[in-house]
């Protein structure tokens, strides 16, 4: 009995040590940072750190309201992982081009590790990512990024996009989806080759998986799931996106086949082509280039698909309803287009004498602050600053948020007012802090693509329709509230587009 009694109190001793050791260990590895000057927050709590004190829902407002408080460069607590968050301007500029490689490296969350395996260009790092990225960018210039190639395949799919707002004779109707699939087939034209029927319905639902799979990705679910990898079978919303995941990998496979099936080297007709061709070339030399690979190939074009079509068609979402909700700057973006342009079809080369026009665009990519919170940084070495010690690997959120709606930046942030990107005489002007598209070495690498996209696409819809609310629906009852995840989209609601012709 005593020598029982004498082994459950050894037991209990031992297990009080352990506790006690977790602890300090937990309570040291939070605020020893502060020796080495690491950058202040919120005092976190025992495993949970800060989850109590941010909204899940919106975390970019939730970190916005905490920089009043802690400052440009505060760090965060999401359970057991630490988070320094970077807010305004200048500092979100300081770190991403002044400090790149310091701050340049992605974070591959569990659920960018999901989506990709450690393959393509938006969640890699080092050798493949650089290769890849490369690649890229030279193959989409080739293929015409930002040039007149591109111009000419974005004003053939304004057409197409025209006859189908005109389809719905003025009565209202949901525009997400033919934005969406118009911005994707400019997409699908540099990666495929081809472009699809929006009746097609494999293409169609190709797109929507992609759109509810962006949306997933910011839900509060998987953000906890980030944190606790283990839960991801229990998490409805993590067994959908693997399936939307799993369904999209199956039909770029398959579009691919065929063209490797009916592949010329000596005629290249898409990206994939050119990635083929490169790899048959290595092998053909016998070169050593372990980056050039079918799952690399499939990564890349997926994620090149589902970013060339989300955030550019939900851009042009906010610009249409931004133009119903303030029909007076509707009228004088018109007047210009008609005076500047009369009937023919705007081409790039138009926008030096569009002023206003071009700074309702940047205006409405301005104020819908699509990806608020980018895509998380890690830190590729340790690093000092603006006088806080930042370790390696530690998790950055440049904070987009804040440097779109920078009171420093801006004369009206939460209000959509085009005055931001004009001088006094009404010529465009560049703001610096226009920043939807991140920078240094992670900023969108289909930015230009992107922005041609957006102002031919506008420009010919404006040309052609007005957009009001629906009948017995005023301009006030438009609800500008977004719909969050990954990335903020607009709220599912009906517009009217009524033909000027």
């Amino acid at each position: 009995m005593f020598e029982d009694c004498l082994q459950f109190s050894t037991t209990a001793s031992l297990l009080g040590i352990i506790i006690t050791l977790l602890v300090f260990h937990h309570l040291y590895s939070v605020f020893g940072s502060q020796e080495k000057r690491g950058p202040p927050g919120p005092r976190p709590l025992p495993l949970l750190g800060n989850l109590l004190q941010v909204d899940l829902k919106r975390l970019d407002k939730s970190l916005f309201d905490l920089s009043e408080k802690y400052g440009s460069v505060f760090t965060v607590h999401f359970g057991p992982k630490k988070v320094v968050v970077l807010a305004g301007y200048r500092t979100v500029k300081q770190a991403l081009v002044n400090h790149a490689v310091e701050f340049g490296n992605r974070e591959v969350t569990p659920i960018f590790y999901d989506f990709t395996k450690g393959n393509g260009i938006l969640f890699t790092n080092g050798d493949t990512w650089k290769e890849m990225r490369r690649f890229a960018l030279a193959t989409l210039k080739d293929f015409g990024m930002g040039k007149k190639i591109s111009e000419d395949k974005i004003i053939e799919e304004c057409h197409y996009l025209i006859k189908e707002f005109e389809a719905h004779g003025g009565k209202p109707f949901y525009n997400h989806q033919v934005i969406h699939f118009a911005a994707s087939n400019i997409i699908s034209a540099i990666m495929f080759g081809k472009r699809f029927e929006y009746s097609d319905p494999v293409f169609c639902a190709m797109v929507e998986r992609d759109n509810e799979s962006i949306r997933l990705t910011g839900s509060a679910s998987l953000l906890i799931y980030n944190l606790f990898p283990w839960l991801g079978p229990c998490l409805k919303n993590w067994r959908d996106l693997m399936k939307n995941v799993e369904a999209n990998k199956t039909v770029t496979r398959k579009i691919i086949a065929e063209l490797k099936e009916s592949l010329n080297p000596d005629m290249c007709r898409c990206f994939v082509d050119a990635f083929l061709i490169h790899k048959k070339n290595l092998e053909e030399s016998q070169t050593q280039n372990p980056h050039y690979h079918d799952d690399n190939l499939l990564y890349t074009v997926v994620n090149l698909f589902a970013a060339g079509t989300d955030t550019t068609g939900n851009t042009l979402q906010w610009c249409l309803l931004y133009m119903a909700k303030y029909p007076h700057i509707q009228d004088q973006v018109q007047e210009e287009l008609s005076r500047v342009v009369g009937s023919r079809h705007v081409r790039v080369e138009d926008r030096k004498n569009l002023p206003y026009t071009d700074a309702v665009i940047h205006e409405s990519h301005r104020l819908a602050n699509i990806v608020p919170m980018a895509i998380p940084h890690r830190t590729s070495r340790d690093v000092t600053f603006q006088g806080h010690f930042i370790k390696e690997g530690t998790t950055v959120f440049p904070l987009l948020t804040s440097v779109l709606y920078d009171e420093s930046q801006w004369e009206n942030p939460h209000t959509f007012n085009p005055s931001h990107f004009l001088d006094k005489e009404g010529k465009f002007i560049r703001r610096e802090a226009f920043m939807p598209f991140s920078a240094g070495r992670r900023a969108c690498l289909g930015e230009s693509l992107a922005r041609m996209e957006l102002f031919l696409f506008f420009t010919s819809l404006l040309q052609s329709f007005r957009f009001t609310p629906p009948p017995g629906v005023s301009e006030e009852d438009l609800d500008l509230t977004p719909v969050v995840g990954f990335t903020l989209a607009p709220l599912s609601q009906q517009l009217c587009a009524v033909s000027r012709q």
